[in-house]
């Protein structure tokens, strides 16, 4: 039977994360698993009035065919807030909608990647791009992240010794690991980009959720040139939307355009526009603000309750937004141990291994602390404290 199928998707890995949401789908488990928005902060009504006026409005043209650039008044609208927040002047037609930013991965692997051309990803890495990129059967080039951002000396050497196409990068709150690049790793990382030909992609789906610090030099206006910048309504508004875009150059729009047509004529019409009737009647910014109160204070609650039951030579980081955090544990734990360890805690998590291209097992781990409350994280981090002693205790043990 395998043999009818096609020689590209023998070499996608599935999406280890909705084969574990499956495991958690037990009530008593508590999940820091999904990288799920909280849904107690959904604007429910407000979209729901916003389908109603467009409906009332325009409800038999919402329901025709539409052009696969997207509807321009929210192009438009992303464009605007690229000048006000970023003070980045990308004008709207070089804004395409997506299928979400997930598709936006997907159509840049179709226009720019051969079998056995190079990719650099971070190291962990987003499993959404690895799998996206995955289908176009490109040869993964790890470069390791830090506190600091992507290690400069990696990359440098990565792109001068095989032919990288393109380079993935979430620069804001990454995903897994939750760190920010630093002003200067972003200046040095821009800096050997632009002596080669390679692409930038800066995908940015959690950079309006900052909770602390200030905000740092976006790609695009180090490397305009060689810069494709993703974003997504997901983690502002809903997920189910699945609206995203992609801003490139006029000469990548081109193209872009042709892999959008072929692959779905144009995203989700009514979905745009109550997307936008949405925006264009509320202050997305309070909205946001209403959600980065509520993340700062359970990401808050994940540390402190890490600091109190977890031991001590475990590590994490402490993000300045967005909805993870990564644990470093001991050499000698294995993280895929734990998971089934922490199973029978009622408590589970995402294992380090699909966030890396080369990798069967590692001994570190990210936790989600955006979609749940305090209580509940508090209670599940100290479930997890129980599984990592008693596996440390079990691995003394058989020494």
């Amino acid at each position: 039977m395998d043999t009818l199928f096609s020689d590209r998707i023998s070499d996608v890995p599935q999406s280890f994360i909705r084969e574990i949401l499956k495991v958690t789908l037990d009530d008593s488990i508590i999940s820091f698993a999904g990288g799920l928005p909280n849904r107690n902060l959904f604007p429910v009504k407000e979209l729901q009035q916003a389908a109603d006026s467009v409906f009332t409005e325009a409800g038999r043209e919402v329901l025709q065919y539409a052009n696969s650039e997207g509807y321009l008044p929210l192009r438009q609208y992303i464009s605007e807030r690229y000048r006000i927040k970023q003070q980045l002047d990308i004008p709207p037609e070089n804004i395409l909608i997506t299928t979400g930013s997930q598709q936006g991965l997907d159509l840049l692997g179709k226009i720019f990647i051969n079998n056995g051309d190079g990719v650099a990803i971070e190291e962990p890495g987003y499993l959404g791009a690895i799998q996206a990129f995955s289908m176009y059967r490109p040869l993964f080039k790890g470069i390791p992240v830090t506190e600091e951002g992507m290690d400069t000396k990696r990359l440098k050497s990565a792109l001068e010794e095989n032919n990288i196409k393109l380079i993935y990068t979430v620069p804001n709150f990454q995903n897994p690991a939750g760190i920010s690049y630093s002003s200067t790793n972003r200046e040095e990382v821009a800096q050997i980009v632009s002596q080669t030909q390679s692409t930038l992609i800066q995908d940015d789906p959690y950079g309006d959720l900052r909770f602390t610090g200030q905000a740092k030099q976006n790609f695009q206006s180090l490397i305009p040139d060689q810069c494709v910048l993703l974003g997504s309504f997901s983690k502002t508004i809903a997920p189910s939307l699945r609206i995203g875009w992609l801003a490139a150059k006029p000469q990548l729009m081109e193209k872009l355009l042709i892999a959008k047509q072929a692959s779905d004529l144009h995203t989700d019409y009514l979905a745009q526009r109550i997307l936008y009737q949405f925006l264009a009647d509320n202050d997305l910014d309070a909205h946001i603000q209403t959600i980065i109160r509520a993340y700062g204070e359970q990401k808050q609650t994940m540390v402190q309750s890490i600091k109190q039951y977890f031991p001590p030579d475990v590590r994490f980081t402490n993000p300045e937004g967005g909805m993870f955090l990564w644990i470093t544990l001991p050499e000698q734990l294995s993280a895929m141990t734990l998971f089934k360890t922490a199973l029978k805690e009622k408590v589970a998590f995402v294992p380090g291994t699909p966030f890396y291209v080369d990798r069967e097992d590692t001994n570190t781990l990210r936790l989600n602390f955006s979609c749940m409350d305090n209580a509940t994280i508090e209670t599940g981090i100290q479930r997890l404290g129980a599984a990592i002693r008693s596996l440390a205790k079990e691995k003394d043990n058989s020494i």
